[in-house]
């Protein structure tokens, strides 16, 4: 999986907007000063995860954006949906429709493997779970094994 900067910075932005009060709004010039995110690039961005019903927009002196649900029902899978559409895709076609055969016929098996890790970190770690920095079990126990592995490595 290779992620967009639109996507790295809409996780980010959706993960500030949860860190706030809530019913609290947030300008858009403060969110993009706050995570470092070119400002018309965040324009784009809260564009797009309004028309998903993620944020909502309120105009006025006062508007700002926050999170149209609870940051709790808000999984990091669902950003990145909304940006960059399916989480693992093999060139655009459906797992079932790959043209696999004779010894790369298991490769399907491998996307769907890929495909279901991916679901089982990014559609259970919800933007509250990042904001307040206590991940689920399952996430923090791969991390923490992905940080053993680089340090072993040489690389942490």
């Amino acid at each position: 999986m290779r992620m967009s900067a639109k996507a790295e910075y809409a996780v980010r932005a959706m993960v500030q907007l949860a860190a706030v009060g809530d019913g609290d709004l947030v300008k858009t010039d403060d969110l993009a000063k706050a995570q470092g995110i070119p400002s018309q690039f965040l324009v784009d961005i809260l564009s797009d995860l309004r028309t998903d019903r993620l944020v909502r927009s309120h105009r006025g002196r006062d508007g700002g954006y926050e999170l149209a649900r609870a940051a709790e029902e808000i999984s990091i899978a669902d950003v990145l949906r909304c940006i960059d559409g399916p989480l693992a895709s093999v060139r655009d076609i459906g797992l079932g429709d790959l043209p696999y055969s004779g010894p790369t016929a298991a490769l399907t098996d491998v996307w769907r493997a890929l495909r279901a890790s991916m679901r089982s970190v990014l559609e259970e770690t919800s933007l509250a779970d990042v904001a307040c920095g206590k991940l689920p079990s399952h996430v923090a126990k791969l991390a923490g094994a992905y940080l053993s592995q680089e340090e072993q490595r040489g690389h942490g």
